[in-house]
């Protein structure tokens, strides 16, 4: 067998290998959708009633995943915070209060780590909500609210690894964080408070979170040269021309010098302007501006309320914000 017949071999293994274990994966959801009953219901009720944070825990694997679904709650307007079970053995215990719920997840349920948070729980009356695939195990049992995962499959050979019953934890931490987004009418505002950085931040940005406020403007009336230097001055290469009540009127730009360039500085700012210019709202979405600018080729916009102008944004800034 040549070495390129065994790679080609091996590629498709490992392909199928991986069709395996997506598929799997995937019926474990299909299971776990279906099996979704009122217990559900009465975990987001739960949460929902709490008048603390959502501490949510969980050892090993079930620990990382864990993690995840409080980074996932806290982003979207559920406050949550991960306790690690064994430092909560070891004083952590005071992070969970009586105002608390508390979600606690173990595939077999029977975790000994957890044994001290639990009876934490029932000792000082903390809602206890626990996700395992045995409804007869001790965090079930214990629980006021147990969220049992169907029994199938984990999708590695030998059923070691822990990877269905992960992915449907998380599947499940995930739904648990949407109803209660969705029950919250969380807003893409409010999101944005959680997300102020990278790209799912600056997606949210408001044309007035990036807009400057120091404009470049001049009176209809204004000679050309007074309007070049006002240009030069502020440096966004355009000044906004405003009438005697303050609306912007116009824009002068580099094409209307151009235009204009024979006997410029013997005319005004309303001989050489463009009327009615391309404007935006400061409650726009920054992405708004941006498509705006590409749309028409060009380099910045007037942020206008009630007609008066209130600010400018420059491609620049979208740019430095991460936008394009």
């Amino acid at each position: 067998m040549t070495s390129s017949t065994t790679e080609t071999a091996d590629n498709e293994a490992y392909l199928a290998t991986a069709r395996r274990v997506i598929t799997v994966e995937a019926e474990g959801l299909t299971a776990l959708a279906a099996g979704l009953d009122a217990s559900f219901a009465r975990a987001v009720e739960t949460i929902l009633h709490a008048h603390g944070r959502v501490i949510v825990s969980g050892m090993g694997k079930s620990g990382h995943i864990a993690r995840k679904i409080a980074a996932t709650m806290a982003s979207t307007g559920t406050p949550a915070q991960f306790v690690h079970p064994a430092e909560a053995s070891h004083g952590d215990l005071g992070m969970v209060t009586a105002e608390d719920v508390v979600l606690m997840m173990s595939n077999s349920g029977e975790t000994p780590e957890l044994a001290d948070l639990i009876a934490h729980t029932r000792r000082f009356g903390i809602p206890l909500i626990g996700i395992a695939s045995n409804a007869d195990s001790t965090l079930l049992r214990q629980s006021d609210v147990a969220l049992v995962l169907p029994k199938v499959p984990e999708a590695g050979s030998g059923g070691l690894v822990p990877t269905t019953s992960t992915t449907m934890t998380l599947a499940l931490g995930d739904a648990l964080a949407v109803a209660l987004m969705e029950h919250r009418r969380f807003t893409p505002e409010q999101f944005r408070v959680f997300h102020p950085g990278g790209k799912l931040g600056a997606r949210l940005s408001k044309v007035r979170d990036l807009m400057h406020t120091d404009l470049p403007l001049v009176h209809e009336a204004t000679p050309m040269a007074e309007a070049l230097l006002e240009i030069t001055a502020k440096g966004f290469g355009v000044a906004g021309v405003t009438a005697a009540d303050g609306r912007l009127i116009g824009i002068i730009t580099d094409g209307d010098l151009r235009r204009h360039m024979r006997g410029l500085l013997d005319q005004t700012a309303a001989e050489v302007m463009t009327r009615s210019p391309q404007v935006i709202a400061p409650d726009a979405l920054a992405e708004a501006a941006v498509a705006v600018m590409d749309a028409r080729k060009i380099t910045c916009l007037f942020v206008v309320e009630n007609d008066r102008p209130v600010g400018i944004i420059h491609i620049h800034d979208c740019l430095r914000a991460g936008l394009v």
